[in-house]
């Protein structure tokens, strides 16, 4: 049994949940640890590491939900730990003015946890969606799921910036909890007996974990669409950490302002997965087309940034970028997830441990490159140097994406509507 479009809107809600949740690591806290607190960048940018490195564990989950035959606990507990472990890193930036030592300590538990969660629920969630959809909605699933990945982001960000004016410690931990649950009454609402409308789930293909790691790893086409989402995935998170101390450093701007432009960006991301899925939905454009381009005009936007352009257009060009990469990339990883009956939350957990490793990376690679570079060279010279970086890296993906997703290249690959 599929799920309808009312049930899989509903559903999504789970993702506007996530999205709410992590963009207060990746976003407020990098800049309050980097700006606010002085840190170096590379601080938060280890701390995200680690939380990408803890995502490792998503084909466990996937498979453990494929097993049990269920996948709603582990989307309310993972969201439940997530949610939990941000108020820890709230009050971890509280008290760093007085004991930083203890405060790394909470830092690191804290991103540990909300590696576990987000691990847990993402993976969980995708699978979900992925097995319920009907193969001729799943690309149009994909960037639903993904609008309400991003409008759970934008809303976070643009909530917590204005709730936080003016900004203290004080309100960040009045801020932080609301946002925490808020994100788990969307969830509850999100699952409630929505498993029971999709069926019960098939049967594992695989009982243990390993035969069902190397039944995915030794298909080509899993193996090859795993090395796409690596090297996108590196390219599309290199800034996610040094946009907004960007904005600080070079532009002037305060943390509510940095964080109200991360929102715009976010919001012409969520213009461009909508033009996209209208397209596709009227058979314009294909999934393959959408990554390409959506890596190109991010390139774009990037090279913009760095050459100091004006900020706004610049923001705008790489977010709308960013929203047709999305719809191309997610929607044949949702695809590509669930070719195989009773594997797909495996498959979805291997993909997103390839782009946790990929994010993580990214994390590291930028910040680490910044504060390197600005010992030798301007901040204005710095940063340019990352968003250069990723310019390239968004041009290689989308090389890739042209030859990876061809259907001449890929012989079993199904067709979907709008393709």
């Amino acid at each position: 049994m599929t799920l309808s479009w009312g049930n899989i809107i509903r559903l999504c809600l789970v993702n506007m949940a996530i999205g709410g949740l992590a963009a207060l690591p990746v976003n407020l806290f990098n800049r309050l640890m980097t700006v606010e607190l002085m840190l170096p960048a590379l601080v938060p940018g280890l701390l995200v590491a680690l939380h990408y490195g803890v995502q490792l564990t998503r084909p466990v989950w996937g498979h453990r939900s494929d097993a049990k035959g269920g996948r709603t606990p582990f989307i309310l507990g993972g969201i439940a730990v997530t949610g939990l472990s941000l108020v820890a890193i709230a009050y971890g930036i509280h008290i760093a003015e007085e004991n930083i030592g203890l405060a790394f300590v909470v830092w690191t538990l804290g991103y540990v946890g909300i590696g576990l969660g987000i691990g847990a629920a993402g993976t969980s969630f995708l699978a979900l969606l992925a097995g319920a959809a009907a193969d001729g909605r799943k690309p149009a699933a994909a960037t639903l799921a993904w609008l309400f990945l991003i409008a759970g982001a934008i809303i976070a960000r643009i909530g917590s910036a204005v709730a936080l004016d003016p900004y203290s410690t004080s309100r960040l931990l009045i801020v932080v909890p609301a946002v925490a649950g808020i994100a788990f009454a969307l969830t509850v609402l999100a699952t409630a007996g929505i498993e029971r409308r999709a069926g019960p789930a098939p049967a594992p293909a695989q009982a243990q974990l390993g035969p069902a790691l190397q039944e995915t790893w030794a298909d080509p086409a899993a193996r090859s669409f795993t090395g796409f989402v690596f090297l996108s995935i590196l390219a599309f998170y290199l800034s996610e950490l040094i946009f907004e101390p960007f904005a600080g450093h070079i532009h002037g701007l305060t943390p509510d302002e940095s964080t109200a432009l991360s929102g715009g960006k976010d919001g012409a991301a969520l213009l461009g997965m909508i033009a996209a899925g209208l397209l596709s939905s009227f058979r314009i454009g294909s999934l393959r087309n959408w990554a390409v381009a959506g890596c190109v005009i991010s390139a774009l936007g990037l090279i913009a940034l760095g050459m100091r352009l004006p900020l706004v257009p610049a923001s705008v060009t790489l977010g709308l970028g960013n929203g047709l990469f999305v719809v191309g990339a997610i929607g044949s990883m949702m695809r590509r997830a669930a070719t195989r009956v009773g594997a797909t939350g495996t498959r979805m957990g291997v993909f997103g441990a390839a782009q946790a490793i990929a994010a993580g990376l990214a994390g590291l690679i930028a910040t680490g490159t910044l504060d390197l570079a600005r010992l030798a060279f301007t901040d204005a010279t710095a940063y340019a140097a990352v968003f250069t970086l990723e310019a390239v890296l968004f041009l290689a993906a989308a090389v890739v994406a042209a030859r990876l997703l061809d259907p001449q290249t890929l012989p079993n690959r199904r067709l979907q509507p709008g393709e």
